[in-house]
C-alpha cells in the first residue's frame, strides 16, 4: 500500500493521533503526516503511507489554504480559544470595513513571524511548548513566511457587540496563523486571538479530495481496494522529472552518481532537483554532487537496489 491519502482531519486529536490511528486500520507501520495540525483545527491533512513516506517533506513544502475566525478584544497564551486569557481590551468604537481590509493588505506578501511559544518548533533540541508548560520563556527564532493572499469572507463593521470576523489565508508553508491573528489585531489596535480555524486546502487537495476516520473504518470492514490512495507522484509535481534511460537507471539502482546530461540540465538551468523516472515509475529523487562538479547525486531512493519497498 503505497500512495497518499487526504484525511479530513477532526476537532479534538493531533496529527499523531491520526497516524496512530491510520496505521491500524491500514495495517502497515509507514504512516507519516505532512505537518501538524493544532488538535482543536479541523481541516485536509495529508498522510503519507508506504514508499510515500519518503516524500513527505516536499508535500510538507507545498502552500495552504485556511479559514480563520479572528476574535478582538483579548489575546490568550496559546494565541487561539483554548489558551488562558493574558490581555484584554474593550472595543469602545466601530471598526470600518475598509479598516479591516488596510490590515489585511499591509500583512499581504512577505512577512517576519515569531513562532508562538505554545508550538511544535524547537529550540535548543527542546520544543517551544514543552518550555512553555514549565513556565519558561526562551528567544524564538524568526522566519519569513509568503501571505499570498488575504479575503474577508464577511462584511460589516466590528465592534463590541460583534468582535468577530471571517478571512480566508493562503500562504507558504511555515505560516502561524494563530500568530497571523494576533498581528491583525496589532494593525486594528486591540488584543486578538484565533477562534477558530479550518485548512481547505493543502498543495491539491480540498475537502472534496478527503475522506474522514469513519469513513475508513467502514472501509476496512468491507473487503474492496484502497480507491482512496492518490498517486505518490502528487509529492513530487513541482519538480522536473526525467525518464531515465536503461543504463542511468542501471546506475541509479545502486544509489550511483549521474552526470548533467543524465539529468537534462540545461544551461541557465536553477532547478536544484530532479524527480527520476523509470518506465513512468518514481524511484529516486537526485540532487547537484555537494563536491564534484557536473554530477548529481541522490537524496531520496524511492526503490530499493531490488527494486522493491
Amino acid at each position: 500500500m503505497n500512495g497518499i491519502l487526504a484525511l479530513w482531519k477532526p476537532a479534538g486529536i493531533t496529527s499523531h493521533d491520526c497516524v496512530y490511528k491510520l496505521r491500524k486500520i491500514l495495517g502497515t507501520k509507514k504512516v507519516g503526516h505532512t505537518g501538524t495540525l493544532d488538535p482543536a483545527v479541523t481541516g485536509v491533512l495529508p498522510i503519507m503511507i508506504g514508499k510515500a513516506t519518503k516524500l513527505s517533506e516536499y508535500m510538507t513544502a507545498t502552500g495552504k489554504m485556511y479559514e480563520a475566525t479572528i476574535c478582538l478584544g483579548s489575546t490568550t497564551t496559546t494565541e487561539d480559544a483554548t489558551g488562558e486569557v493574558v490581555e484584554t481590551k474593550a472595543l469602545t468604537t466601530d471598526i470600518s470595513p475598509d479598516a479591516v481590509q488596510a490590515a489585511l493588505n499591509a500583512l499581504t506578501g512577505e512577512i517576519t513571524q515569531i513562532p508562538p511559544m505554545f508550538s511544535a518548533v524547537k529550540v535548543n533540541g527542546r520544543k517551544l511548548y514543552e518550555y512553555a508548560r514549565l513556565g519558561i520563556e526562551v528567544e524564538r527564532p524568526e522566519r519569513q513566511v509568503t501571505i499570498h493572499a488575504l479575503e474577508r469572507l464577511d462584511s460589516g463593521v466590528v465592534n463590541a457587540e460583534n468582535p468577530s470576523f471571517k478571512i480566508r489565508i493562503d500562504c507558504s508553508k511555515g505560516t502561524y496563523v494563530r500568530t497571523l491573528v494576533v498581528m491583525l489585531g496589532e494593525l486594528l489596535g486591540y488584543p486578538a486571538h484565533m477562534e477558530d480555524l479550518v485548512r481547505t486546502m493543502s498543495g491539491t487537495f480540498t475537502r472534496e479530495d478527503c475522506i474522514t476516520l469513519e469513513e475508513l473504518n467502514e472501509w476496512k470492514a468491507t473487503d474492496t481496494p484502497a480507491d482512496f490512495l492518490y498517486d505518490m507522484m502528487l509529492a513530487v509535481q513541482n519538480l522536473t522529472k526525467i525518464n531515465l534511460s536503461d543504463a542511468a537507471h542501471s546506475t541509479v539502482k545502486h544509489g550511483g552518481s549521474l552526470t548533467e546530461e543524465e539529468v537534462q540540465v540545461k544551461p541557465g538551468d536553477t532547478v536544484e532537483l530532479r524527480a527520476l523516472l523509470y518506465n513512468d515509475v518514481l524511484v529516486a529523487v537526485y540532487k547537484p554532487h555537494p563536491r564534484k562538479e557536473g554530477m548529481w547525486k541522490p537524496e531520496k531512493m524511492i526503490l530499493k537496489t531490488n527494486g522493491s519497498n
